[in-house]
């Protein structure tokens, strides 16, 4: 004759010890590995808002690069006075020579370190014996989002120097 087969499942094996409990448990709700899915997509949204703020930051430190530039070569450019004018006795003041203007902004650019195209691009917008309006250009690639906006972003300054004497 045969043993009888056991049809009860495996709880009904052996003799139960504290233990089998868990380990049933275990092999039933087997969730290992779970929490590796929960990582990778904080880790990825972490590095997408820090790749924000970064390239963020650098974006404001570039404007302010620009703007900054732009009033010194607007200064720069204002500082060509017209010597003569001012020492003639006219009482007319020191008058700005103006239509030097675009040589000495991009020489001044230049002399700033800017790229090329960026020196090519910046220029005095306007200007008159009193004041003159100047514009720079400045190019930049972003750390992390450049994959996103596809490459160099560009970014403007512009100031405007006044002659005021006194």
């Amino acid at each position: 004759m045969s043993a009888p087969r056991n049809t009860a499942g495996p709880r009904a094996a052996g003799p139960r010890t504290p233990y089998a409990w868990i380990r049933d448990r275990r092999a039933r709700l087997d969730d290992r590995g779970s929490g590796a899915a929960a990582v990778i997509v904080f880790a990825f949204l972490f590095l997408g808002l820090a790749a924000f703020v970064i390239d963020g930051g650098l974006s404001i430190s570039k404007r302010e690069r620009a703007a900054d530039i732009a009033e010194q070569a607007a200064r720069y450019a204002a500082q060509d006075i017209d010597k003569e004018a001012l020492y003639d006795g006219s009482g007319a003041g020191a008058p700005i020579r103006y239509e030097n203007c675009g040589t000495r902004v991009k020489a001044f650019a230049r002399a700033s370190g800017l790229s090329g195209p960026d020196i090519a691009a910046s220029h005095c917008v306007g200007g008159s014996a009193q004041q003159v309006e100047v514009e720079i250009q400045l190019t930049y690639k972003p750390v992390f989002t450049g994959f996103f906006y596809g490459g160099e972003v560009v970014v403007h300054g512009r100031s405007v120097a006044k002659n005021e004497v006194g």
